[in-house]
């Protein structure tokens, strides 16, 4: 593997938190974003790994880290819960501050991830400079059960049994863990505290997560909105994603 990436655990808590950190002089790191992947995905992330290319190749005080949300990727846990999220991204922050004593953290997410970060904010407060989300599942409960599972997933569920549900990795969904995203809709309350350091970017053709639904949250907390014409959810056209990229790191004001 390229000397810039290095894989990494974090053991703490009863968690065995498995991440990926990309960094060129770890002695002269002074920025750090945190990236956090979509449902189903992992911290191999495709749009995470260009993302940090495209800062290492420009920054030399710059390191990004990733790492798997519980049940996905190649983590070893078993049920999926918001608590247990939240729990690895409260690890992950505190590691990365201990790793690297002089950096300030930056924060970048994606869909599920987005939501998961949002989630943090509202009940502990927002420990990164500026956070970035891209195409933010700001309404998760709607967009699992409407979009990424079946209506005979959701039969199934009702029924008391666990189903698989994801992308790059089944993630075993039951009627706990959609009760729970139910219970936690973060549009039910203001980010407006944290919205002067916050960006919103939503591909105009996102198919999972409804365009409509991002753009009404950033309205109603007054967060700086960037549509992206053309783009889907994961912002495969290559010059989508350069433009995400750009819009970013000029938010970070690097």
């Amino acid at each position: 593997m390229d000397k810039t990436r290095k894989y990494f655990e974090i053991n703490a808590d009863g968690f065995n938190i498995r991440c990926k950190l990309y960094c060129r002089d770890a002695a002269a790191v002074r920025k750090t974003v945190i990236f956090g992947h979509g449902f189903g995905g992992h911290k191999d992330n495709k749009a995470a790994e260009k993302f940090a290319d495209r800062v290492l190749t420009k920054y030399h005080d710059v390191c990004v880290i990733t790492f798997n949300w519980p049940c996905h990727g190649d983590d070893v846990r078993k049920k999926l819960s918001l608590s247990d999220c939240l729990s690895y991204l409260e690890l992950v922050t505190k590691d990365a501050l201990e790793r690297f004593p002089e950096t300030e953290l930056y924060a970048y997410a994606t869909s599920f991830g987005a939501y998961l970060f949002l989630l943090y904010y509202q009940r502990y407060g927002c420990p990164f400079v500026r956070t970035a989300l891209r195409c933010p599942a700001v309404n998760m409960y709607d967009v699992i059960t409407g979009t990424i599972m079946t209506e005979d997933d959701l039969q199934k569920i009702h029924k008391g049994k666990d189903i698989p549900v994801g992308f790059d990795r089944k993630v075993d969904i039951g009627g706990a863990f959609l009760a729970e995203l139910q219970e936690n809709d973060i549009r039910k309350d203001d980010f407006l505290d944290f919205a002067e350091n916050m960006l919103i970017l939503h591909g105009t053709k996102d198919e999972v997560v409804p365009f409509a639904a991002s753009e009404a949250f950033a309205e109603n907390n007054i967060i700086e909105f960037i549509p992206v014409e053309g783009a889907d959810h994961r912002f495969q056209d290559p010059k989508k994603m350069e433009t995400a990229i750009k819009e970013i790191l000029a938010f970070y004001g690097w």
